[in-house]
């Protein structure tokens, strides 16, 4: 489908361009971290994968590449505080890496935080070098690759094949589990930023088992899609200054078009891959603006979502 090409393309540009950018800060091998409640989800692995797992600290964040087993690591709220809602966390990192815990961990925690049930997928990702040093020049060759303009860029598309397979047996488990973890499958969404919001629009638009209640794209492609009948409502968040805006607002009035819910809010600052924000930069404030709309749509009671 050329709609859902341009919003893969303009994905991969951003993990691209995000690629240049980290060419500014030193990466840092990382000893991989105690994972004790992450459950494996028996997707298999990754063809042709040259290096295992492996972890480096960029920006002070720890990240993860070269996953080929997938995981959920469950979030729950303290305690009678949880409200039943519940949200499938997706981090970014262009299909190469993922920035899990700006875009993941802390995302989940505060989620719990509000009552909202949270599961951080670890999807596995698209093989990259073993050392640091080769990582870092097998991503300078994409960002060169992406930004040719006679390039093909139409075969620097990743094949998502395994992502939604990890997506869907995520989704299956929150679901097969729900008493347990006190989850209202009914009010169950996906918020995804980066590639992860791709990954949350190409489950929207592909998945034939996966039906989200609402799904929060936070800074992805924003070129425009066919949207299904039935598509959840949509939140949908970037900023001005995010090279992937490009001042598009495509996949917006394509839900605004299909008569479908959404809610769009535009930041003048905060750049690319800003998690739940930085402080003095505008885009701070989106996740309250979150809750708010999951409130006032009725997701975060049960039995009142519109």
């Amino acid at each position: 489908m050329p709609s859902l090409f341009s919003t893969l393309l303009a994905l991969l540009l951003a993990s691209a361009a995000t690629c240049a950018l980290a060419q500014d800060g030193t990466i840092h091998p990382l000893q991989a971290p105690a994972e004790p409640r992450a459950i494996p989800l028996g997707t298999g692995g990754v063809d042709k994968q040259p290096a295992a797992e492996s972890w480096f600290r960029q920006w002070g964040e720890p990240m993860v590449r070269n996953v080929t087993t997938a995981t959920l690591t469950p979030y729950l709220p303290a305690p009678g505080k949880g409200n039943g809602a519940a949200v499938l966390v997706a981090p970014g990192g262009g299909f190469r890496w993922l920035s899990i815990n700006n875009e993941g961990w802390k995302v989940a925690q505060a989620l719990a935080d509000q009552g909202i049930a949270a599961f951080v997928l670890k999807y596995r990702l698209q093989p990259t070098p073993d050392s640091l040093d080769g990582f870092k020049d097998s991503m300078n060759r994409m960002f060169t690759a992406a930004g040719s303009s006679d390039g093909n860029p139409r075969s620097l598309v990743p094949d998502l094949a395994n992502q939604l397979a990890d997506a869907e047996a995520a989704h299956a488990l929150i679901l097969s589990r729900a008493k347990e973890w006190g989850v209202d499958t009914r009010r169950l969404g996906m918020v995804g930023f980066s590639a992860g919001a791709g990954l949350t629009m190409h489950s929207t638009l592909n998945s034939k088992t996966m039906k989200l209640a609402f799904i929060a794209p936070i800074y992805g492609g924003m070129g425009p899609v066919d949207v299904p009948k039935d598509a959840p409502p949509m939140f949908n968040v970037i900023a001005s200054d995010d090279f992937l805006f490009r001042g598009q607002m495509g996949v917006v009035k394509s839900w605004f078009d299909a008569g479908r819910p959404v809610e769009f809010h535009l930041y003048q600052n905060g750049g690319h891959g800003f998690g739940l924000g930085y402080p003095g930069k505008t885009a701070e404030g989106w996740f309250p603006v979150f809750v708010r709309w999951l409130d006032v749509n009725g997701f975060l009671k049960a039995g009142t979502a519109k």
